[in-house]
């Protein structure tokens, strides 16, 4: 027998800091119990790729890289491992989603560490449910 279980309740949280000072920034917390479906994070003023994305989920980290690892990476193209950056000046954008959704029991934390001047604006959406 198998059984199909389904994200209700699904809505977008979103995050903003306008201009984005050097330092940690906390876009999105949210209560669990959820579900993290997917996440964009887009970075105007694109300067030398210094700005930290972490995802954390019930205290254990699942995504930290900067913007710049991900290019570097090749994460630029389509690929299995959930995270994909595009990339239109002076605009970037840092999507991340798997292929299934992961379940969180406490916390969901969104997060970036701005480590470069000149970042005017950080605005994350992330889709969840529960």
């Amino acid at each position: 027998m198998t059984t199909t279980s389904f994200i209700t309740g699904a809505r977008r949280t979103q995050g903003l800091i306008a201009p984005a000072a050097i330092g940690e920034h906390v876009l999105v917390r949210l209560k669990g119990p959820g579900v993290f479906v997917c996440a964009a994070v887009t970075r105007q003023n694109d300067p030398a790729g210094l700005t930290f994305v972490s995802l954390d989920l019930d205290g254990q980290n699942v995504v930290s890289l900067s913007f710049e690892a991900a290019a570097n990476w090749g994460f630029t193209a389509p690929n299995n491992y959930g995270i994909s950056l595009l990339q239109k000046n002076p605009i970037s954008a840092l999507t991340i989603g798997y292929p299934l959704p992961l379940r969180f029991e406490k916390e969901l934390i969104l997060k970036v560490n701005v480590q470069e001047m000149g970042v005017a604006q950080i605005l994350a959406n992330v889709i969840h449910g529960t």
